[in-house]
């Protein structure tokens, strides 16, 4: 059963995280992006935990997280452009995935058989340990694969309910997305992954062009399968008029008459705030779903800023699911 410990209450929680985390065990914890599952990068059984856990393909590789700049260093190779991310925007919430240093710790299994690395600096109290234990924590989100990402304490005492997981609870993330990932070549970045840092911000760093990637080069960092962060229920983009019954996420004042047949209505931001409305997305998701909806429907959300990532998520989430 998950253990719920509130940091701000308990004094001990970094010491009783570490005693964890050194059993080779996973810890769940809190970061500004959603709350992840923490183990040892560099135990091989404690990042196959991780899989084990979340039911996570293999092939989908991990984010090492790093306390600081120099424990990053020891891991990926940092050129020029990769030590301007870093300075703009460590700690926060950009992964850079960068060509991995033959010498790193890191296990292979984090890898998913790639030369490359990905790496970030989280805020808060995930970074506080990660400099205590002194080695990276491979942190995915703290949720069943594919399933919706968990932005409090209680969606993952929820969602792993039937696991001895100790649950380190800091209140509601304050970004509620996953992190921007891109990959840092020579004349360009790849944004693999959409996040709270836009392309905009990113080229403003760099000088460097920002562009998505060609297909070509399979799985190259989380958050890239076609079906992702999926409630139960289907789901249904851009509808101007939901139909009877179905849930729905609305987005700024809209009219009742869009809304009045929907069973239940949640706003993503009433005032068009897309950056409040990154923040309720998984949690709006996550309500609507336990209600046992068939079908949840969304409203049009705008693409500029962090809206692409929120776009980014609702496509992957509304995608057709194996069976």
């Amino acid at each position: 059963m998950a253990k719920i410990v509130d940091i701000s209450r308990d004094a001990n929680f970094i010491e009783e995280t570490l005693a964890v985390l050194e059993r080779g065990e996973c810890v769940a914890m809190p970061t500004e992006t959603v709350y992840g599952l923490a183990a040892d990068a560099t135990n091989g059984l404690a990042v196959a935990r991780i899989f084990e856990m979340k039911g996570r393909p293999q092939f989908n590789p991990l984010i090492a997280h790093v306390g600081s700049l120099s424990m990053a260093r020891k891991h990926g190779v940092f050129g020029e452009v990769a030590e301007k991310l870093a300075t703009a925007f460590w700690p926060g919430p950009l992964t850079l995935v960068l060509p991995r240093k033959p010498d790193s710790a890191v296990h292979d299994l984090a890898m998913a058989g790639l030369s490359t690395i990905a790496i970030r600096i989280p805020r808060g109290p995930a970074r506080e340990i990660i400099a205590e234990f002194d080695r990276p924590l491979a942190v995915p989100s703290a949720n069943r694969s594919g399933r919706i990402s968990p932005t409090t304490a209680g969606h993952v005492a929820e969602e792993f309910a039937d696991v001895d997981l100790l649950v380190l609870d800091n209140g509601p993330c304050k970004v509620g997305l996953e992190s921007t990932i891109v990959k840092v070549l020579p004349d360009s970045l790849v944004l693999l992954r959409p996040g709270a840092i836009t392309d905009s911000e990113l080229g403003a760093v760099t000088d460097l062009p920002v562009r998505r990637p060609d297909g070509l080069g399979g799985i190259e960092a989380p958050g890239m399968l076609a079906s992702h962060y999926a409630p139960r229920a289907q789901m249904r983009l851009n509808v101007t008029e939901c139909p009877q019954g179905a849930g729905l996420i609305a987005f700024g004042s809209g009219t009742d008459r869009q809304r009045e047949a929907a069973s239940q209505v949640l706003n993503l931001s009433v005032d068009g705030d897309l950056k409040e409305a990154a923040a309720n997305l998984y949690r709006h998701m996550k309500a609507l779903d336990a209600l046992g909806l068939p079908l949840i429907c969304v409203e049009p959300v705008p693409t500029t800023g962090i809206g692409a990532a929120i776009n980014d998520r609702l496509t992957r989430a509304a995608a057709p699911r194996a069976s």
